[in-house]
């Protein structure tokens, strides 16, 4: 079962990343597991926090490079890990950086887990898999804020 279906909803995705190809091969490597879920992309860290602060639904998973323009993604994981209203969400670091420093650095700052990114197309292909049966399949997102406050008797 994936998060979609314990949910009852699609599942959204936010990935920051600035190369095209990247951003290319990940949509349609997403597309092809044919999971319902929506992919939206930014393409700087600045442009990230907008996004994250302004969406009236927060995604279910941030797909985060570290290599950004504007803002790095290590500011990006430091600054969601920081706010209330969005350090709940997971942040998977999916970058090619293989350096110790960087690593170390963003477990420290809280995120959920760091895959490099595979250098082959079938390599990546298997990334991918490994994230949705993970993230979509394996474990339970929380639920959006407004769903949240719901169930406790909030507004929403």
């Amino acid at each position: 079962m994936n998060a979609g279906a314990i949910s009852g909803r699609p599942i959204d995705i936010l990935l920051v990343e600035d190369n095209e190809g990247d951003i290319f091969l990940t949509k349609k490597l997403f597309e092809k597991a044919s999971l319902s879920n929506t992919i939206t992309v930014v393409k700087d860290g600045e442009a990230a926090l907008r996004f994250l602060k302004d969406a009236k639904h927060k995604p279910d998973i941030v797909l985060l490079d570290i290599n950004l323009p504007k803002k790095d993604g290590k500011q990006v994981l430091e600054e969601i890990k920081n706010d209330p209203n969005l350090q709940s969400i997971p942040v998977v670091i999916l970058t090619g950086s293989k350096a110790e420093k960087d690593i170390l650095e963003s477990y420290r700052l809280h995120a959920n887990s760091y895959i490099i990114k595979p250098v082959t197309l079938e390599n990546f292909g298997a990334v991918v898999s490994a994230i949705e049966h993970f993230w979509f399949g394996v474990v339970a997102l929380p639920p959006e804020a407004d769903e949240n406050e719901k169930e406790q008797g909030g507004a929403a």
